[in-house]
């Protein structure tokens, strides 16, 4: 089986709190223990083996910043398309749909938010497409454990799909499109996200129901990805929820 590392404390965090198959956790030596007393008391409590290494041990492990703890974990499962949809079905969902989104740090932040709000699920492409690695992991905090993430072969096929189940397709386009606060949101939605260059593809930009704008005015007329999921995702959240 092919294993993965994950770094930081809010990810292993996470991942020990979940069914995740861990194989080990590496503590630096001379980390002081009290900081991370309820990572070990978990670690304790499923039997997982700890093991104490020097500090470049973990910087050989990945490229971010580690805060002295890492895990040696099973490959991150992705979630089926169909179970998805029979998971939501009945459900005023909301999807995300990135369409060739290359930064870890983007996907990691976007599973971030979309679980602080309560976004159903995530998709992605197989190809021309960042995947579910250990940056991925260590950006989203742990979140990456309560988001399911889809990673489909045809983005167009897979709108087609969620069109059958209800879903109406929101894509972010700069132009001919209306502003973001005027899109609806009391029906299931998929909202696609194009990629740092080039934006959505002609064919997932022609499933599109309808196409909505950020308001920009000032010099870069141009927002992060995960930035503007961000603002989307809210944006869905707020026509949803009312304030007591």
């Amino acid at each position: 089986m092919n294993e993965d590392i994950i770094v930081g404390r809010h990810a292993v965090k996470s991942a020990v709190s979940s069914d995740r198959e861990i194989n080990k956790v590496f503590i630096q030596e001379g980390i002081n223990k009290q900081q991370i007393k309820p990572i070990l008391d978990l670690l304790k409590d499923r039997k997982i083996m700890v093991q104490q290494v020097p500090k470049s041990k973990l910087d050989q492990m990945s490229d971010v910043p580690h805060q002295g703890i890492a895990a040696q974990i099973s490959p991150y499962d992705y979630t089926e398309l169909e179970d998805f949809l029979e998971a939501v079905k009945g459900k005023t969902a909301t999807v995300m749909i990135l369409d060739g989104l290359e930064d870890p740090h983007n996907l990691g932040s976007i599973i971030r938010t979309a679980d602080a709000i309560g976004v159903d699920g995530i998709i992605i492409p197989k190809r021309r497409s960042v995947t579910l690695n250990s940056t991925v992991v260590k950006a989203s905090t742990g979140a990456i454990e309560h988001v399911p993430v889809m990673r489909v072969t045809n983005l167009a096929q897979t709108i087609d799909r969620l069109k059958e189940h209800g879903f109406w397709v929101c894509g972010t386009d700069a132009k001919k499109s209306v502003d973001y606060r005027k899109m609806e949101a009391d029906m299931p939605l998929a909202i696609v996200i194009g990629s740092e260059g080039e934006g959505m593809s002609r064919l997932v930009k022609e499933k599109c129901d309808f196409l909505v704008h950020l308001p920009m005015v000032g010099h870069v007329n141009s927002l992060n990805a995960s930035v503007a999921a961000g603002l989307l995702m809210y944006e869905v959240y707020r026509k949803r929820n009312t304030i007591d």
